[in-house]
């Protein structure tokens, strides 16, 4: 009964929305998780016939499988999305989803590492050994202009205006953006394509890619986590770093130099400025420092 939404709303991710396959697949889940609960308890409603009570059923059940709240959180999310097309193709004229709740979530701040613990880090690095050399130009370049993973190991040599002082990125969905470097990510990138990558055997089709394996492919996610991992343990910090640290921490550094919030959004390649605001908090010691700085009443 189900079959011909899905694949609708699929569809509708795909061309409509320009997701990526990852994301895409994680919407079918959550509906994937809808039909199975609808079948379980024998409810054979079409979208249109659902109502609010049977969502939350379908989140008490849920709740009861021992997910933690953020992936309920998750599922229900995909399940709004899922009502939002079926609202746009006019398949439901309610969405039953409008006052559905979902679990309160606690946001903990992720750590953020001061630009001193970021140099620390990034000394770390052997520049005697060639993957040294490549390395240290991918963390400058992370630290630079705040990549994700997916963009650092997905950058290529057709993507670098250098003479421009941008680079031109690929984010999520496809979507592209262009990127201020700095002059350290820059002159580390030159140093590793003049002096390492040069010397390299590079496999075919691969000749485009920037950050190269010693096989001549392009790295992996999970390359770089291992990378960081190695060097933070040498550089003896104790916080909860990885590979998006990086891309936190010069959200956070931004704005704490008073930089434009939409400036960062840009930056970052984020759809909403909310998500921009969850990734650049203000660590309190500098929201403290701050009101001690402006505020009358911290005048001495």
């Amino acid at each position: 009964m189900w079959e011909p939404y899905k694949k609708g709303f699929k569809a509708f991710l795909q061309l409509e929305k320009s997701l990526s396959d990852n994301s895409v697949e994680a919407y079918g889940r959550d509906l994937e998780k809808l039909t199975q609960f609808l079948l379980q308890n024998g409810l054979e409603k079409n979208p249109a016939a659902l109502e609010l009570a049977d969502l939350q059923q379908f989140v008490h059940w849920v709740a009861e499988l021992g997910m933690t709240p953020t992936s309920q959180a998750r599922i229900i999310s995909g399940i709004r999305a899922f009502y939002k097309y079926c609202s746009i193709e006019q398949i439901v004229n309610n969405d039953p989803t409008v006052l559905l709740e979902a679990p309160k979530l606690k946001r903990a701040l992720p750590d953020v590492l001061s630009f001193s613990e970021i140099e620390t880090i990034i000394n770390q690095i052997d520049l005697s050994k060639p993957e040294g050399g490549r390395n240290k130009a991918i963390l400058e370049t992370m630290y630079s202009c705040g990549l994700r993973v997916s963009e650092v190991i997905n950058l290529k040599l057709s993507q670098l205006y250098f003479d421009a002082g941008f680079i031109r990125v690929v984010g999520k969905g496809d979507k592209e953006r262009l990127v201020p470097i700095g002059t350290a990510a820059i002159k580390y990138i030159h140093i590793y394509c003049n002096d390492i990558r040069v010397h390299m055997p590079i496999k075919k089709g691969q000749e485009d890619f920037l950050f190269l394996n010693r096989r001549g492919s392009k790295l992996s996610r999970v390359m770089i986590f291992l990378m960081l991992k190695d060097l933070v343990k040498k550089a003896g910090i104790t916080k909860n770093i990885s590979p998006h640290t990086f891309r936190h921490s010069f959200a956070t550094h931004l704005v704490e130099g008073g930089a434009d919030l939409r400036a960062v959004q840009e930056m970052l390649g984020h759809e909403s400025i909310t998500t921009t605001e969850i990734y650049t908090h203000l660590d309190r010691d500098f929201l403290r420092d701050t009101l001690q700085r402006f505020h009358p009443a911290f005048k001495t």
